[in-house]
């Protein structure tokens, strides 16, 4: 029971719990395709009518980035028309629709085990329409959270949500090891010459349609537990619905302290008709370029290629050194859990930034030499690592509290639009870029990859020192406040 004075800790944790359920499957289906990428590329360079080269790997391991940049636009008009409560309920629909579609992309139109170039299209529309439940889920998911948790909370809270990122990441590679258990990855060696024979028929016909429809489980228990959640106060005040928003505050919050946080909504939900330059060009501007700089930085290229990238080391199992790698990422995202309401969001950035830096230019210059294969992976994992206790979390608390109340729908789904855009070209770019060569057997493309990505994190750390405005122990409120003084 809640609190009349206090509130329930209980209740709030409990429905965050869920929110956060829908940021464990983001990462789950963001993850999946890092252990079935192989046994996916082998499947469809049997193709008989169309040659599956590296580009078109690239589109594929990549395809469900376009489904979250269609998700994260249309997430304000959902957020804002449907609700937060009723868009989260859609994106677990789609997750669990993908899901199965992944799994059995031959179902009703094809021949099962064949592979077509209409099969490959059917695949990535069941990725894409997945995609559009991770796009749904990053931007609605910590706007949830962060519109039911109190202000000296809600740091902590909306770090939960990439904490289950990470959780969701790291369970899909321990689910991907356990699914592959004895069978071998394929061993893709130039395009023309196919597959090696280190590779095993299992692995590239059924391995990793059991790797992708694994998350049908999750995504049909938050689909089922988001109808369970209230909606947030926050949309429920600035549609009319005070009572509501009364009940749901009173209970997080005291019934005392709920009329005043009611009072200062409904205050800004006055001005409910702003336009999204009401507040200036910077306030976007800023939430645009934080999406932009999180991707930028390069950090799913290790995501979604870790284990290739552990074999072209020539480490002996990859997959191994994957799990090991997700679970200290898991680990360094509870720094930022604890430290973030109390560092504040500014130094988690910049120091991350600038460790991300070493850890990618570490990269550049030990990858393909031999006898330097350990100080590799040791720069790959504090690259990672750097990544997990600053811009990971840090990113989705700001993106989720910067704007002021009256354009935050509109303005998340554009920062978060812009996140899934750069994952794209990030992501879809990696193979063939980190596979360029000036001259024949040369590692242009390994240094210069990760090269590019150092830099580009150094750019990060002083465009977050430059314009980023600290919002550590500030209510969504006053960042109206904020920015009309700007």
């Amino acid at each position: 029971m809640a609190n009349q004075e206090t509130g329930s800790k209980a209740y709030l944790f409990s429905i965050v719990l869920v929110a956060v359920l829908g940021g464990l499957l983001f990462g789950y289906d963001t993850a999946v395709i890092s252990g079935a990428e192989k046994g996916l590329q082998a499947f469809f360079m049997g193709a008989s009518d169309f040659q599956y080269t590296d580009a078109w790997h690239g589109f594929t391991a990549a395809s469900a980035l376009i489904g979250c940049i269609i998700g994260s636009a249309v997430s304000g008009i959902c957020a804002s028309r449907l609700g937060r409560k009723r868009s989260l309920v859609m994106a677990g629909v789609f997750f669990f629709l993908s899901a199965l579609g992944s799994y059995m992309p031959e179902f009703l139109f094809f021949e099962y085990g064949k592979p077509t170039f209409s099969l490959l299209v059917a695949f990535n529309l069941y990725r894409v329409l997945g995609g559009v439940g991770v796009g749904l889920a990053s931007a609605i998911c910590p706007m949830y959270i962060a519109e039911v948790a109190p202000s000296h909370m809600r740091g902590t809270l909306v770090s939960w949500n990439q904490f289950a990122i990470i959780a969701g990441q790291l369970v899909v590679y321990f689910v991907n090891f356990w699914i592959l258990g004895d069978h071998i990855q394929p061993v893709i060696e130039d395009i023309a010459k196919g597959i090696t024979t280190t590779s095993d028929a299992w692995t590239i016909e059924t391995g990793w349609r059991y790797m992708f429809v694994s998350e049908a489980f999750p995504a049909g228990l938050f689909a089922l537990l988001v109808c369970f959640v209230p909606e947030t106060p926050r949309y429920l005040a600035m549609n009319g619905q005070d009572d509501k928003a009364l009940n749901v505050l009173g209970k997080i919050n005291g019934m005392e302290r709920a009329k005043e946080i009611l009072a200062e909504i409904k205050a800004t939900a006055k001005q409910k008709t702003e336009r999204m330059f009401t507040y200036g060009v910077m306030v976007i501007f800023i939430g645009i370029m934080l999406s932009v700089f999180q991707q930028a930085i390069g950090i799913n290229a290790v995501l979604y290629y870790a284990p290739r990238i552990y074999s072209d080391m020539g480490l002996s199992d990859p997959m191994m050194v994957t799990v090991i790698t997700g679970t200290i990422n898991l680990a360094l995202t509870v720094v930022a859990i604890v430290t973030v309401e109390k560092l504040g969001r500014k130094p988690l950035l910049i120091t991350g930034s600038l460790g991300m830096a070493i850890g990618a230019f570490g990269v550049a210059m030990t990858f393909g030499h031999e006898g330097m294969e350990l100080l590799c992976m040791v720069s790959i994992m504090l690259y990672s690592a750097c990544f997990m206790f600053s811009w990971g979390p840090i990113c989705w608390v700001l993106i989720s509290e910067i704007f002021p109340n009256t354009i935050r729908g509109a303005a998340v789904a554009i920062a978060v639009a812009f996140q899934w855009i750069f994952n794209f070209i990030v992501s879809s770019s990696f193979v063939p870029m980190f596979n360029m060569h000036l001259t024949e057997g040369d590692d242009f493309g390994h240094w210069f990859t990760y090269g590019m990505y150092g830099v580009i994190c150094v750019i990060a750390a002083v465009f977050v020192w430059r314009l980023v405005p600290e919002t550590k122990g500030k209510t969504l409120e006053d960042m109206n406040k904020l920015w009309k003084k700007k």
